[in-house]
């Protein structure tokens, strides 16, 4: 069997496994800037850059599309799993492009660079992710908060508005609180149930504050109720809706609980 000739005994490569390491711990990013010395090495700079960019692009989209996933789904899956995946996937397209050339090196016992140094290049690319994932949550304005901040500013100055009505109950007479309720509370409120809907519309909103709108979709449809109640009990002039009212009232309070 004729030997293989030895022609990267001159040469320098990271090693398919501390590529591998150098993934899991910083991400594609990492994996492509070894890639890139790789090519490096054999003379081949442009398809290391291309290498490189191309590592840059599946970073963005893999944790651009994490972004996306609701926390509820994010939160069932395993820790190591999405590493391990796209570490795998990484080893898989070392091994078709560079695996032949590291074997050989390897059987003629050619130098390779230290495993320490590939993990510390990973160490450096999660630390550049972390900076522009801190960078994009701190300092950059985020236009869904401003946009829902904005609808909520004025939700709170129609329930402040609706709300005085309580403190009305006992100085104001019936025809005065028939015309609160009809043309201030109960407006008020679809007012509000309206604003939530366009907040539900807005691009980018978080799953958490999709979740809270639920809650506030809930509670004003039982303002709606509370005060609809209100009106039957001044026109008939009864006790009969107090306990009905009771009800709406505890289950308002929960969800109020439930915001907190």
């Amino acid at each position: 069997m004729t030997e293989s000739i030895n022609t990267t005994k001159d040469l320098k490569f990271y090693s398919q496994k501390s590529i591998g390491i150098s993934t899991f711990i910083g991400g594609p990013m990492a994996a492509g800037y070894l890639i890139k010395e790789n090519y490096k090495a054999l003379n081949e700079n442009d398809k290391g850059k291309t290498a490189l960019i191309i590592s840059i692009l599946a970073t963005i989209a893999i944790f651009g599309t994490l972004f996306l996933i609701p926390e509820t789904i994010i939160d069932k899956i395993p820790n190591m799993l999405i590493p391990a995946v796209y570490t795998g996937i990484i080893y898989l397209i070392v091994n078709k492009i560079h695996g032949t050339i590291l074997d050989t090196h390897e059987a003629h016992n050619n130098a390779f660079y230290s495993g320490w140094k590939a993990a510390g290049i990973g160490l450096i690319s999660l630390i550049v992710l972390a900076a522009i994932i801190v960078a994009s949550i701190f300092l950059i304005p985020d236009e869904a908060y401003d946009a829902y901040d904005a609808e909520m500013e004025q939700f709170t100055k129609n329930e402040e508005a609706s709300l005085v009505f309580y403190e009305h109950l006992n100085t104001e007479d019936n025809l005065s609180l028939l015309n609160e309720i009809n043309a201030i509370a109960i407006p008020k409120w679809k007012e509000n149930i309206e604003i939530i809907h366009r907040s539900n519309s807005i691009e980018g909103l978080p799953s958490e504050l999709l979740e809270q709108s639920k809650k506030l979709l809930k509670y004003s449809k039982l303002r709606i109720e509370a005060f609809e109640l209100f009106r039957k009990l001044i026109i008939n002039d009864s006790e009969a809706y107090d306990a009905e009212l009771n009800r709406v009232h505890a289950e308002i309070e929960a969800v109020i609980e439930s915001l907190n």
